[in-house]
């Protein structure tokens, strides 16, 4: 008989008021173009307007990502020798993730480890996943390679890590910053631990521009909503309607931009950091980059932050790949 699942949740550490506050302070001063961190963007609010975003006929991600898994999820286990441990790194509300842990369900007792700073996130990827039979989920309310350590010293000799990086999370990276942030990663794995890493690949500018532009203006809502957070949070003075979101397309750097652009000459205060700032008209500030690759490519990056790909699978419809890595 199956045991009864169970989730339980780390205690959560987050991102204190402080760091949120400092980090958006050295955003704002940057100097040239003013930033937010992206991962500000997924307070309770910002989490649930990702979800309506995920289901728009315009942006196809999400759903390519579910189809991929949905089809490939046994044959992606079945490369992965058992047993395993599995944390997943984002996980939001673990959607994509149920074709996975079902197909090493039928093979083993899984513990899966979501990490995710969005504490909202959490629980709504408890209620996602938390019938499956066979399987534990324990959540950590965690940035990403705080929440991976803690799961790596979690496992028992013999159990092999199988880390799931899903959504194209990568392209929010600078390419880089990305290649240096799957080398943290593998500096927490061991040898022949396992990656699956999804990478978004180029497809038609218009197609992608819409994607993140939609005409119910979902995404801008998402956008702004950083803003409304900072007022929220941080004692902020934004004035949403003095904002409009911005997408831009760098052929170069082969990225989407978010950016939200002041409409006139503001003066912002911050009042839980102490601080002031001002905004010229069409000025703006940049919230968030999503990267495009080539599949190639994405082999190669893995090989410079040292796995090896065991398997590449692609989606058709909206161009996706699900890699398969193992840590060397």
């Amino acid at each position: 008989m199956a045991s009864a699942p169970r989730f339980a949740m780390a205690s959560p550490v987050g991102h204190s008021v402080s760091e949120f506050s400092s980090d958006v302070v050295v955003g704002l001063r940057h100097p040239g173009q003013k930033e937010l961190p992206s991962k500000y963007l997924y307070d309770a609010v910002g989490s649930a307007l990702f979800d309506a975003i995920c289901v728009l006929p315009e942006y196809g991600l999400n759903r390519a990502g579910q189809r991929m898994l949905e089809r490939y999820s046994g044959e992606i286990t079945d490369r992965v020798p058992g047993p395993v441990v599995v944390a997943e790194l984002g996980s939001g509300s673990g959607q994509q993730t149920r074709w996975l842990l079902e197909a090493l369900a039928r093979r083993q007792r899984v513990n899966y480890y979501p990490i995710d700073i969005s504490g909202s996130a959490l629980f709504r990827c408890q209620q996602e996943l938390g019938q499956i039979d066979l399987v534990s989920i324990v959540g950590f309310e965690r940035a990403y390679l705080d929440g991976l350590q803690e799961v790596a010293a979690r496992r028992r000799s013999g159990e092999r890590l199988f880390v799931l990086f899903l959504g194209s999370t990568i392209g929010n990276f600078d390419r880089p910053a990305g290649d240096q942030f799957l080398r943290e990663v593998r500096s927490i794995l061991r040898a022949g631990d396992a990656l699956l890493l999804a990478t978004d690949i180029e497809k038609p500018i218009s197609k992608l521009v819409l994607a993140y532009d939609d005409p119910a203006g979902v995404t801008a809502a998402f956008n702004k909503n950083l803003l409304a957070r900072i007022n929220r949070e941080l004692g902020g003075d934004f004035d949403l309607a003095q904002f409009e979101h911005v997408v831009r397309y760098d052929e170069t750097e082969r990225r989407i931009e978010m950016h939200l652009r002041s409409k006139a000459w503001q003066r912002v205060t911050i009042r839980e950091a102490g601080f002031r700032f001002y905004l010229r008209e069409g000025e703006t500030i940049w919230t968030e980059s999503s990267h495009k690759y080539d599949s190639q490519g994405v082999i190669q990056m893995g090989e410079r932050a040292g796995y090896q790909c065991a398997g590449q699978w692609h989606d058709s419809e909206w161009p996706l790949a699900q890699n398969l890595f193992f840590a060397v």
